[in-house]
């Protein structure tokens, strides 16, 4: 019967960095087994508290400080688990003594301690508790939103027609929005959003996405059928980690990963059991990566466990660097002569600031390298998330899967079988970003004023973070070429490293904390996202309006003036 269509009314690189990243692994477990524990029984919270803070102030002391001054000691991977640090008896089946010990080493530093700090300090404001500040700036998550950023109104009429087909008949609604909702719709089983889609997505949206990556590339054939619509560029990632989870010749799988790096892919490797394999970005170059760099990192990995994937993110994140053509061949060259799979995190493609910088496809760049290049493993990655559109609650992205072995892709396909298939919502938000309204169509002009006024502001307060960190004392700041971020290099006076030390923190945390609680300000430690030994840096978006960032950035410079004051 057919169907009436719808019109329009983590191995390090070295084996001691193996044992210390083994090492730090421990020390999540033990830390998070310690605070789950004290705050499991509210009624004993208060007895809990008192013996947390000697086990917790001793365990700071003698395992991550120690003599050598390493803020972690070596800590036995067998004994993580063992009587000595079992926790009371319990009537529940699963304990943390019993559950997958990959949960709890597993870490994700913009979700972290701070950000759990940074909620209690909204509460206690809410509840007239007096602090030096009056509101909590969150700068620690690339939440445009969140932020202040208004939503596209072409994104959000699609939304509303494909999830309310009765306002197809209203006149508020352009016509080029209506067509491109009665496309969706008719791709959709029932005609409907709510009913299941294939499990890689809307056949409709995978062509669209073909079609908006072949424009990008300047003509370069894009195959729907190598399209994966995904719940955000994450569970894509995440998927494909899990594929090459596999031992090789007895060695464990690794994972070449920038330093530093987005954590969700050091967590995602904790959580699979696999080896996070560091490559080091150089600062003083503006960020940039010496295939030197990768060999080096890749020879002292395969003593330890196999490299499988390569992950590249461009534009930058945390680092907010741009990689150059040049670069990006050099990375393809070492991918293609050690057979490993890139995967091009490429999120935030359209954020792209400074002049004398363009966005290269890895794609684009491989094909246009030639044989044996463009035949090249690759995935890359885009997100509604980011770039202008800043959705990240709807959950939409898309990953391309380029010349993998057909029997491979096949496993790929069923694997994401399982899940059944990503949200309708995400899909329709992808299409939003991949079909957008063209000039000569009704809704051209208010998507190009508002797309571009998005980017112009963000534009803005790039330069204006940078600016205004590079003026503080004892800071060294990358201009913020792309994304959304900032990482400077903070120079931390050493009495404030004893005074971290005596707190069991790193000096970075200790830093982030300090502002926190002072100015209201929540930053990511640089240690969450990886860093050169020796060297501290955090990460702070540029999301908020620039208003409220003017606001923030004084607030700093005032905290920073104090700090160095009173720890010099």
């Amino acid at each position: 019967m057919s169907r009436m269509l719808i019109k329009p009314a983590a191995a390090t690189v070295s084996a001691a960095l193996q044992q210390h990243q083994r090492q730090q692994q421990q020390y999540v477990i033990r830390r998070w087994k310690s605070f789950l524990h004290n705050n499991s029984n509210n009624a004993n919270r208060r007895a809990a508290k008192s013996t947390a803070t000697a086990t917790v102030t001793a365990a700071a002391t003698s395992q991550r400080h120690g003599t050598s001054g390493d803020f972690i000691q070596p800590l036995d991977v067998r004994r993580s688990f063992s009587t000595s640090h079992k926790m009371p008896s319990s009537s529940k089946a699963l304990t943390l003594d019993n559950i997958n010990p990959n949960f709890i080493a597993m870490e994700y530093a913009v979700r972290g301690p701070l950000v759990i700090r940074a909620g209690e300090i909204e509460k206690e404001l809410e509840k007239g508790v007096k602090k030096p500040f009056d509101q909590v700036i969150r700068a620690n998550i690339g939440d445009c939103h969140a932020m202040g950023q208004q939503p596209l109104t072409f994104l959000r009429q699609l939304l509303a027609l494909t999830f309310e087909k009765r306002l197809l008949d209203s006149p508020d609604y352009p016509e080029d929005v209506k067509k491109r909702a009665c496309a969706i719709l008719n791709g959709c089983q029932g005609q409907s959003v709510g009913s299941y889609t294939d499990s890689a997505g809307l056949e409709v949206v995978r062509r669209q996405v073909a079609q908006y990556i072949e424009k990008r590339d300047g003509g370069i054939a894009s195959n729907w059928q190598d399209i994966y619509l995904t719940g955000g560029a994450s569970p894509g990632i995440k998927s494909i980690l899990s594929m090459i989870n596999a031992e090789v010749g007895c060695k464990a799988p690794g994972v070449m990963v920038p330093i530093p790096q987005y954590p969700l892919y050091s967590a995602t490797i904790s959580e699979y059991g696999m080896t996070k394999v560091d490559y080091y970005l150089e600062e003083e170059t503006g960020w940039s990566l010496d295939r030197k760099e990768l060999q080096r990192s890749y020879d002292e990995a395969k003593k330890v466990c196999n490299p499988r994937a390569l992950v590249v993110i461009n534009p930058g994140n945390p680092t907010g660097q741009v990689l150059t053509r040049e670069n990006i061949e050099e990375i393809i060259k070492f991918a293609h002569d050690n057979k490993v799979l890139v995967l091009a995190d490429e999120v935030y493609q359209d954020n792209v600031y400074d002049k004398n910088s363009k966005f290269w496809s890895f794609k684009k760049v491989a094909y246009e390298m030639g044989d044996p290049y463009r035949n090249l493993e690759m995935v890359s990655f885009l997100s509604t998330s980011k770039g202008y559109l800043g959705e990240c609650g709807i959950r939409g992205g898309y990953m391309e899967v380029l010349n993998l072995d057909p029997k491979v892709k096949a496993m790929l396909t069923k694997s994401i079988t399982a899940a059944l298939c990503s949200t309708t919502a995400g899909q329709v938000a992808v299409s939003a970003l991949v079909n957008p309204p063209q000039p000569g169509e009704p809704s051209y002009d208010l998507y190009k004023k508002e797309r571009d006024g998005i980017l112009a502001a963000l534009k803005e307060r790039a330069e204006l973070v940078h600016k205004a960190l590079n003026s503080f004392e004892g800071y060294k700041v990358n201009p913020v070429q792309g994304a959304m971020y900032v990482f400077p290099q903070i120079e931390i006076p050493p009495k404030a490293i004893e005074a971290a030390k005596a707190k069991g923190m790193a000096p970075d945390v200790f830093y982030a904390f300090e502002l926190l609680e002072t100015s209201g300000i929540c930053i990511v430690p640089g240690s969450g996202f990886g860093q050169k030994p020796g060297t501290w840096h955090f990460r702070s978006t540029i999301l908020p309006q620039t208003d409220k960032l003017k606001l923030m950035m004084e607030k700093f410079r005032v905290f920073h003036a104090e700090f160095m004051k009173k720890y010099k």
